[in-house]
């Protein structure tokens, strides 16, 4: 039976006032040996009456009627401690003033008797509220999922207790690397020993479940925990923050299971916004590819800083649906502009750049998937990559744009395939449009492989573990940087508004990543063993290198105010460049891959097409 609140505050009102009562009989016939004390039976009745109206006082005032006895602890307790004290002093004060009127000892077990009445009796429902509960998980013991605690701080006392609460689970232990906390009692659980131990723990309890509870240096202690169980076939779960914990913002239910972001462990970024809201309130900013991966988080992120209107380019109708309608759904306020087109189309760009001004180009679009770029679609892949940025920045220039952002890669340094080497020449020849130009200034931003982006491993990853393996993985060392598209696009902004033009970014990738340590952390954090779901090696793609790098042999890096950005001083564009470059685009049709990497060769020395072993040989040439 449920009863509301206002009832329920009155029916605790009444039941401190009849603690008081009792209280008050209970002293004097302690007092007098339990024995009516008919000289006394006139103060008792009269004073009967001031007792209550002190006691109703005192308990509205410390709100005791408000407190919930279901969790009754020192809080609550020191409030009705405060009332009692309260009564007292005010008893001694009348002893004072009437010396006669009351026993003495009155003043002393008056207090007490209603300290246990009030606190004892809160004390108890507690107890017998809890009783109740571990008698509920008692019988539900079977049905509950076990789980293990790692952390037996702050924040793993209170996942703690928010766990007792939820019968969906049962605790059977907890682990922590603090030797002061091995063989104590948390909540009644035992801290078994160090996170060492959590293996034989699992076996030993059958928990299939562990929660880590460490909000300090989570990443490590998350891969430390990862490496642990990976024979196991646990799942790992993660806690919000402490803070949140703490100020009651997030319940139990925001658990979440261990993402492979988790583990890599990339650091939140300080981005100046002050620099880029100068750089886009009130101005039109177009995103070419702006329902890919890193061109919709592009919008997204633009769209905090007031710009007068979004232009969105793509060429996908359903990427363009997709942005369009996420703007519709949260930025409502934020003028955008869906446009279909292709930045190959130069008509459509003359046209859009006429109709819009828009003062900042981000150029996101782009072919990025190296083997499929490698075999038959060289030539595409110049068409997309190179003439497609020529096409947009020469729009850009022509109509007075302040900006133009190239969004590169760090496989254009020392290009083993054909993406790579066609996004090394878009940088070109956007250095070489702002060695000419003085109204715009070109900006190049190299980064790496963005963490579920389309096209990355790890959507691919998730599909073959879905289906029961095996993980394919190209070569046993490969290594690829990663960073996520939030952090991607953040940087992408803070360096369009540091450049003054000419300057080719380079983003503090982190520490690069193993990919094949990437595979058995995802089956892992899926539940799964390598037993289960193995991993097929499979070879090197064409053009794919073993390793990625950030700078290339001949450049230096100098310095930003950001930590996260250096800029690399690359080899100097020759003069004729771009207008070769021009000609040779406008007079080819169609290319066979063979002579593209030719001319790829001729312009980017650095370029190696498998050149040192570090890529798969070339295919043969289809018919």
């Amino acid at each position: 039976m449920t009863i509301s609140v206002r009832t329920r505050s009155i029916l605790v009102f009444a039941f401190d006032l009849l603690a008081a009562i009792c209280a008050w009989f209970g002293a004097f016939l302690l007092r007098f040996n339990l024995d009516w004390p008919h000289e006394y039976a006139t103060v008792i009745w009269l004073g009967l009456i001031p007792v209550l109206i002190i006691q109703g006082l005192f308990t509205l005032l410390f709100r005791l009627h408000r407190s919930m006895w279901t969790f009754t602890g020192f809080p609550e307790l020191l409030n009705v401690l405060k009332a009692v004290a309260t009564s007292m002093l005010l008893l001694s004060l009348t002893l004072l003033l009437y010396p006669a009127l009351i026993p003495r000892s009155i003043v002393l077990l008056y207090p007490l008797l209603l300290l246990l009445a009030m606190g004892g009796s809160r004390a108890i429902w507690r107890m017998w509220r809890e009783y109740r509960t571990k008698t509920c998980e008692a019988r539900l013991e079977n049905a509950n999922t076990p789980v293990v605690v790692v952390g037996a701080g702050m924040a793993g006392a209170m996942l703690v207790r928010e766990l007792r609460r939820s019968p969906q689970w049962r605790i059977v232990g907890l682990v922590d690397d603090d030797p002061t906390k091995w063989g104590l009692d948390l909540s009644g659980h035992r801290v078994f020993g160090d996170i060492d131990h959590l293996p034989e723990i699992l076996e030993d309890t059958g928990a299939r479940h562990v929660v880590v509870a460490i909000p300090s240096s989570q990443t490590q202690a998350l891969r430390r925990i990862t490496e642990l169980v990976r024979h196991t076939g646990v799942s790992l779960l993660t806690v919000p923050d402490l803070g949140e914990l703490m100020n009651g913002r997030v319940a139990i239910n925001a658990m979440r299971p261990v993402r492979i972001e988790d583990l890599l462990g990339r650091a939140s970024i300080h981005i100046d916004n002050d620099h880029i809201s100068a750089m886009i309130s009130g101005n039109t900013v177009l995103v070419t590819g702006a329902g890919g991966s890193i061109g919709s988080e592009l919008c997204r992120q633009v769209a905090r800083f007031t710009p007068k209107r979004i232009i969105l380019l793509e060429t996908s109708e359903f990427a363009l649906y997709s942005i369009n309608q996420w703007f519709l759904d949260n930025q409502p306020d934020i003028p955008v502009i869906p446009l279909a087109g292709d930045v190959k189309d130069q008509q459509r760009l003359t046209q859009i750049f006429t109709a819009y001004q828009p003062e900042l180009v981000l150029h996101a679009a782009a072919y990025k998937h190296v083997p499929l770029m490698e075999v038959n679609n060289a030539w595409q892949a110049v068409r997309n990559n190179v003439m497609g940025t020529l096409n947009v920045a020469l729009c850009a220039q022509q109509s007075g744009s302040k900006r133009f952002v190239l969004i590169s890669t760090d496989k254009a340094v020392n290009p083993t395939n054909v993406m790579g080497a066609t996004k090394r020449m878009a940088e070109m020849a956007c250095e070489a449009l702002n060695c000419q130009n003085n109204t715009t200034s070109f900006t190049m931003v190299r980064f790496g492989n963005v963490l579920g982006s389309t096209g990355s491993v790890i959507p691919r990853f998730k599909e073959q573990i879905a289906n029961g393996g095996p993980v394919t993985v190209t070569h046993p060392d490969i290594t690829r940087y990663f960073m996520l598209i939030p952090e991607a696009a953040q940087l992408v902004l803070q360096a369009a508004s540091m450049g003054t033009g000419g300057e080719v970014f380079v983003m503090d990738m982190g520490e690069p990543v193993r990919i094949a340590d990437l595979a058995r952390n995802m089956i892992r954090l899926a539940g799964f063993s390598e037993q289960q779901i193995g991993i097929k090696f499979t070879g090197l793609r064409p053009g794919e290198k073993l390793y990625e790098e950030l700078l290339a042999d001949n450049e230096q890096t100098l310095p930003t105010p950001h930590s996260k950005l250096r800029i690399a001083q690359s080899r100097t564009v020759e003069n004729n460049f771009l207008q070769d470059l021009i000609d040779w685009l406008e007079n080819n049709k169609s290319v066979p891959d063979s002579d593209v990497r030719l001319v790829l060769k001729r312009w980017i020395p650095e370029y190696m097409p498998g050149g040192d072993g570090s890529s798969s040989s070339l295919p043969q040439q289809q018919p």
